[in-house]
């Protein structure tokens, strides 16, 4: 393992070194910057420089990702950041807060989806007119089972 001193400090990475001290292939970091989430330069010889920094950025991304935050959303919180800077301990707390919400919702979200699934593996058919996972917010449910539309439109 190579020793970090002040001059490799500043030493910009390679994009196989990247891929190498996050644990990510080329091609993600690739696609991470065709999205805007990370930012390269190009070298004298043509080939990609990533400042230091970059794997701070990558750690939040893939911290995002892992909690279900859409990279378009990671890509816009990170561009909230004063001069694109890579977030520091008081960014992560208010980016935190952002998804925090958004992600109470989701654990009401998922509870209610396995109480709903487990009603529905007692009824055993999961029928149309009394399964909420299938048909969410049914109205006609109340008319009984069977095509309510397919029959009023016989009527006229």
């Amino acid at each position: 393992m190579a020793r970090v001193t002040p001059e490799t400090l500043h030493h910009p990475l390679s994009v196989g070194e990247v891929a190498e001290r996050s644990g990510l292939p080329v091609s993600t970091l690739h696609f991470y910057e065709n999205k805007g989430l990370i930012h390269s330069w190009r070298s004298a010889g043509n080939q990609r420089r990533y400042h230091r920094d970059v794997l701070r950025r990558v750690a939040v991304i893939k911290v995002a990702q892992r909690i279900g935050i859409p990279l378009a959303e990671v890509a816009e919180a990170l561009a909230s950041l004063p001069e694109g800077r890579t977030p520091n301990a008081g960014d992560w707390k208010s980016l935190s807060a952002r998804w925090r919400h958004q992600l109470d919702q989701r654990i009401q979200t998922l509870t209610q989806l396995r109480d709903q699934l487990t009603d529905c593996i007692g009824c055993g058919c999961l029928s149309i007119n009394a399964c909420r996972l299938r048909n969410p917010g049914d109205v006609l449910a109340d008319h009984g089972p069977g095509p309510r539309r397919l029959e009023e439109e016989d009527g006229d």
